[in-house]
Parts: C-alpha cells; structure tokens; sequence
C-alpha cells in the first residue's frame, strides 16, 4: 500500500514530544475532496478500523452498535455565521463570526483591505451595524445594535468550509446540518452527525441504542491550521459546550454497567472529554460524570488517557489539523495513518461532506 504521510513516525512514541506537526501531514489529492454529500445520508461510505479493516457503507454502523450503547450526539445547529457589511470609507467587509458570546457581542474573524481599528463600525444594512470594540490576534470583539442572532437569521449566509468551492444554497442549508440540530450557536457542522437520519437513529432506539445529547457549538477555529512545529506550543481556540443531566446520568449508568459510550463526532468527545478532565483533574476511575456547561479548550493529542469514550464515529480529517491528531490518540496514530492510507487508495471521500469512519480507542 503507498504511504500518503509526509513524515516517518519515530520507532516509538512514549511522550507528546516525540511527535511535532510533519507527522501528521498528508497528501490528498484534490478530486477526494467531497464538494457535495452524498445523495441520501447514510449512503456514505463507513471505513470500520480494527485489526482489519472494513470497507461498509453508513447504513451499516448499526452492525457496530450494541444494546446498551450510549450514543451521544451533539445537538449543536449552524447558525448563519457569514455577513457582508462595508466600511464608513465604503470598503468592503466580510465578517466570519467564530461564536456568540452575548445578545448583543460575538468573536468573529474579519476579511477586509486594511485591518478594522477599535471603534470603526461596519454597516451590514441601514439600521444594522457591528462596533469594533477590541482584537485578539486574529479574532475581533464586535458588538451589535440588534441581537446578534436576529442579525444573523435575517442577513447572514450559511458558512460552508473553505475548502468547499460553491456558495451555500437551498440545499446546503438541509444537508449541512444534522437531523437533530437544536441549539443555534455554531458556524460549522458536527459533520459525523449528517450521516444519520430519522429512520436511522429509530432503528439504533429499536436495537437497544440509548441516545444522549450534549451541546458544543463549533468554532471557526475548528479550520485554522497549526502553525507550530512543537505542538505544545499550539494554543486550541476557545469553544462553548453543555451536558446535560439525562446524559451525565446515561454515561454514569453505562460506566458502572461496563456499556460504551459511543461518540458521535470529535465535538461530542470533546464535550465529554472535556467534562471528564475539569470535574475530575486526579483522573480517578470511580468518578461520575455532572452535568456541565463550560468553555473549552482541551487540545487532545498522542498519547492522551481517555476518560469516557469507548468508541468513536467521525469523518477524515484535515492535515496538519488538531482533528487528526485526536483521532491519532484514540485509536493510535499508526492505526490511523493505516486507516488514511487504504481510505485515499480506496477513494473514500474526505472531510465535511465525505464519507466517515468508525473507531475504537486503542487504550
């Protein structure tokens, strides 16, 4: 089989540092970069990794679910995080909100001809306007004359990633959200879940599947590339999430019961990872899980001790992207680099609209 990453792993990895950023570049060509999802949703292809590994469509994980599985998904819905607004010199203005962070205030990323200074307003129409208040490297505080959501809802575009190549319409407004999206606030969606419709998650619920909800709402920080070689170096953009209690209360069932807890999707992990390490920093093995809302910024990579997920459902990640390399931590990045090899050479379908994969974790 070709080997499609750029860098040889070291003989052995015992500590983060035995790892830097070239060991988890790629070479993808092009053509694998889904543009479109597939044409129903669970008719996408599902790569099982194991001890072999397995070439199924989506409709099949249901062969990988057990009675008593706790699935968790993230509730999370794409809100409408693009605008185009102009400057009071009439220069042009795109506005990338990364998240909400009031009624009035949200972060965003902003794409202009000369950087927006504290205090300069950017018109989206007559009556709606955003206010500079500060900027943190590449972030901006912005603050709104009208709620920003309402903003957003009304004169906002769908924010397809950037390495889709068509502007979002009708179809991508269904498409790029999940069945189960509740909860307005992120600006990319927790694209393991657009694999399952309703039919789908019945038919998990008739198999004994149990499903929880948690919230976390993507960032746009979820596309930006690590920069640093020494990923200790690296510092993870800052993302909102809830648990619940039903949930808490599913996991701390299945835990005691020695039932999985299968994640849907590396926000959903990260939720629950997250939980994990701020309620329990000694990492003791009798701890319950409580519902939470909090922020995160948990960066997982190799090696990493994973507290709640047993197994994983995710999609094929960016290069060089935190995203790979928390899969590499769960399931073991030789496993992983494995798994990407055969799924580029069988012409699996890569990234938001491409096709997934199921993992377990290694330890």
């Amino acid at each position: 089989m070709p080997h499609h990453f750029s860098h040889p792993l070291p003989t052995e990895i015992h500590h983060a540092d035995d790892l830097n950023l070239s060991h988890f570049d790629y070479n993808l060509p092009d053509a694998l970069i889904a543009q479109m999802p597939a044409s129903e949703r669970t008719a996408s292809r599902l790569l099982v990794v194991g001890e072999v590994l397995q070439d199924n469509y989506f409709s099949d994980v249901l062969a990988q679910l057990r009675k008593g599985d706790v699935l968790v998904l993230n509730n999370t819905k794409v809100i409408k995080a693009r605008l185009f607004g102009h400057k009071s010199t009439g220069g042009k203005v795109e506005v990338m909100l990364d998240r909400v962070s009031g009624t009035h205030e949200c972060i965003a990323q902003i794409r202009a001809s000369k950087t927006p200074q504290n205090g300069s307003v950017i018109q989206i129409t007559d009556d709606c306007a955003l206010t500079v208040l500060s900027k943190n490297e590449r972030f901006y505080h912005l603050q709104s004359n009208q709620p920003i959501l309402e903003i957003l809802d009304t004169h906002g575009h769908l924010p397809l990633p950037p390495y889709i190549n068509h502007e979002a319409d009708g179809f991508d407004a269904q498409r790029y959200q999940t069945v189960f999206a509740q909860k307005d606030g992120a600006v990319a969606a927790p694209t393991a879940g657009l694999h399952f419709d309703e039919t789908l998650l019945k038919k998990a619920q008739e198999k004994g599947v149990l499903l929880a909800y948690v919230t976390l709402h993507v960032g746009a920080g979820t596309f930006l590339p690590v920069s640093t070689q020494d990923l200790s170096a690296h510092s993870m953009h800052e993302e909102w999430y809830e648990i619940p209690e039903r949930t808490a209360q599913l996991i701390n069932q299945a835990r005691a019961e020695k039932r999985r807890v299968v994640s849907v999707g590396t926000t959903s992990l990260r939720a629950l990872e997250s939980a994990y390490v701020q309620q329990n920093p000694n990492k003791q093995s009798d701890w319950q899980m409580r519902a939470a809302t909090n922020e995160t910024r948990l960066f997982i990579r190799p090696p990493y001790q994973f507290g709640v997920v047993d197994a994983l459902i995710t999609n094929f990640h960016l290069p060089q992207s935190t995203l790979l390399m928390l899969v590499s931590a769960f399931s073991g990045v030789r496993a992983i680099r494995a798994a990407y090899d055969h799924a580029i050479d069988k012409g699996y379908r890569f990234f938001s609209y491409g096709d997934a994969m199921w993992l377990n974790r290694a330890s």
